[in-house]
């Protein structure tokens, strides 16, 4: 089978979108990613799964940690920015949470200790324990067919 058929294929499985965080250095970096999810609850992980072409991927391996920012609606300009999508060059912003910089404004941000990693084809899944979380109101910017969009007031009763 052909790579295009595959990613669209893979296109068909609507998602939130996330901007995953780390620090290095006394740097921040980040990234726009939609492989999220949870893993277990006891303990508490959620799982990542990075490129091994993206500069996150050592970012991560040496700072040990990592935060998943879930974006809100009307976030879809941060998660642009951090997948590079921006013609004009701008400055991240970030808030701290557990000394981790994560998206302010996000529906949650959660932050992880690196618990375990799996090289898994032409990516790396982080395990992450989860650490702290923070919580807001909102409606997700979710991600469907290579097209960002949003869940309509309907069905959010």
């Amino acid at each position: 089978m052909d790579d295009r058929l595959f990613r669209n294929a893979m296109g068909k499985f609507a998602t939130g979108v996330t901007v995953i965080t780390t620090e290095l250095d006394g740097e921040a970096h980040g990234m726009t990613a939609n492989a999220f999810m949870s893993v277990s609850l006891n303990p508490k992980l959620v799982v990542i799964s990075i490129g091994e072409r993206a500069k996150m991927l050592e970012k991560i391996k040496e700072s040990g940690k990592f935060a998943v920012n879930i974006l809100a609606a009307e976030q879809q300009e941060v998660s642009m920015l951090f997948a590079g999508q921006l013609k004009e060059k701008r400055e991240a912003e970030f808030g701290r949470i557990k000394d981790m910089p994560v998206i302010k404004e996000a529906l949650a941000n959660i932050v992880c200790n690196v618990h375990s990693t799996q090289v898994a084809g032409d990516h790396t899944l982080f395990i992450g324990e989860v650490q702290e979380i923070v919580l807001r109101e909102g409606t997700p910017l979710t991600f469907f067919e290579g097209k960002y969009g949003q869940l309509a007031e309907e069905q959010l009763v």
